[in-house]
């Protein structure tokens, strides 16, 4: 949720105990997760008292494609009869932008019963021969 608000453009600490109505420790945790995971960077905009902005970093914008298939989620399950909750405009075209997840390879949509998962090259090998594991991973017939 605080990602949410950062793309939304706030910034601010005061701005998002605000706008998410949480208490000010947890934000404060909240944030200094997203700052050691690196999607955010604190910048200070004001020296006497300090305060910081809390900024996007690359790996942070990257997270967009996941705010936004969360946002085409809401719109297809929580929209009621007066809308949508928040609409995105593709500012090229000017077009409602609406997230599709897609195939890479071939560019058609991708639902969760078109897909085998299969752990990749980094998955823990320790966990590999876990009969729970392999039971999840096994292809199916």
């Amino acid at each position: 949720m605080v990602l949410r608000e950062v793309f939304y453009g706030e910034s601010r600490f005061d701005g998002f105990a605000q706008s998410l109505g949480i208490a000010r420790n947890t934000l404060n945790d909240r944030l200094g997760r997203l700052v050691d995971s690196g999607l955010l960077v604190k910048r200070a905009y004001q020296a006497d008292p300090v305060r910081h902005d809390y900024v996007l970093t690359d790996k942070g914008r990257d997270f967009f494609g996941v705010l936004a298939a969360m946002n085409a989620w809401g719109d297809r399950w929580l929209a009621d009869d007066a809308g949508v909750p928040v609409t995105m405009t593709h500012d090229r075209c000017g077009s409602d932008a609406g997230a599709r997840v897609v195939c890479a390879g071939c560019g058609e949509p991708l639902h969760a019963d078109d897909v085998t998962v299969q752990p990749g090259p980094s998955y823990p090998a320790r966990l590999l021969d876990a009969p729970d594991v392999q039971r999840r991973f096994r292809p199916s017939p």
